[in-house]
């Protein structure tokens, strides 16, 4: 099936860029297009205008602080995923990115285009959803900070307005004593997980002070739990108090919780095995 009819715009200024999004209320940004161009095709989306971000100055950068990893809206996942720098101060990063979709989806799709796309099976937005961050977002009514928690509406779905640009996505450091993880299982490799989940665990005293893990493919949005002072078993239940795995063509809602289960105990015993490393070294 080819696309609907739609107008083609390459704005080379953000004024330019956010104009065009102003102008057309039926706007869509093409930014890696990995997301969007697979639903123009089957027409489940059919915007009146295209607006490629592409030739944007200053949008395909990482940055490093000491607080934050700042991503900027044309960064391609396999950029970010070799970025050493962000490797070392957050991780997580790097972890989640090694299961999205395959290389040459990694090559032209956006890590920034994947959470503002707002898919609950996706792996950038529930790490964005774990580690609190936040995208900031333009439009010609000025510029705003949203938080993850913010951020995802429902399936599918954010909170950015019609006429508003992701510009960047900001994902917070690691800070001392706290150690991630991530695991999802799929079909396949490359294919949506069937679960996945992520995990970041803070050590006092060698012990977990503070326990948080997101999980993609089960609920509607990215859903955090926090399962400070539980053990693996009881994490788990608590999990599945928060979350609605449900049946569909690839997995049964009994065989998806059964996943939580084991995943929950995996990820948490990982996250706990990388903050005593870091303790250590």
């Amino acid at each position: 099936m080819k696309p609907a009819p739609f107008a083609y715009r390459r704005p080379e200024t953000l004024e330019a860029a956010l104009e065009a999004l102003a102008g057309e209320s039926g706007a869509k940004v093409l930014a890696g297009g990995q997301s969007l161009v697979p639903l123009l095709s089957m027409r489940l989306a059919a915007p009146t205008v295209l607006v490629d971000v592409n030739r944007l100055p200053g949008l395909d950068e990482v940055s490093v602080t000491d607080d934050e990893v700042r991503v900027g809206a044309l960064v391609r996942h396999a950029d970010l995923l070799v970025d050493e720098r962000a490797r070392a101060v957050q991780p997580l990063l790097a972890m989640a990115l090694a299961h999205v979709a395959h290389a040459t989806i990694r090559n032209r799709g956006t890590t920034v285009g994947s959470i503002v796309h707002a898919d609950a099976a996706a792996e950038m937005p529930t790490v964005l959803a774990l580690l609190g961050g936040s995208v900031e977002v333009a439009s010609l009514r000025g510029r705003r900070t949203i938080a993850a928690g913010d951020l995802f509406a429902g399936p599918l779905e954010s909170t950015l307005a019609a006429d508003e640009l992701a510009l960047a996505a900001a994902f917070p450091v690691l800070r001392p004593g706290e150690g991630v993880g991530f695991a999802e299982i799929a079909r396949r490799h490359g294919d949506y997980a069937l679960c996945g989940v992520a995990g970041v665990v803070r050590l006092e005293e060698g012990r977990a002070a503070e326990a948080r893990l997101g999980y993609l493919s089960v609920n509607d949005v990215p859903t955090v739990v926090d399962v400070t002072g539980l053990d693996a078993e009881a994490a788990a239940e608590r999990a599945l108090e928060r979350l609605e795995p449900a049946d569909d063509v690839h997995a049964t809602a009994a065989y998806r919780a059964q996943l939580v289960r084991v995943l929950t105990k995996r990820v948490l015993a990982a996250a706990t095995d990388h903050a005593r490393g870091r303790a250590d070294g």
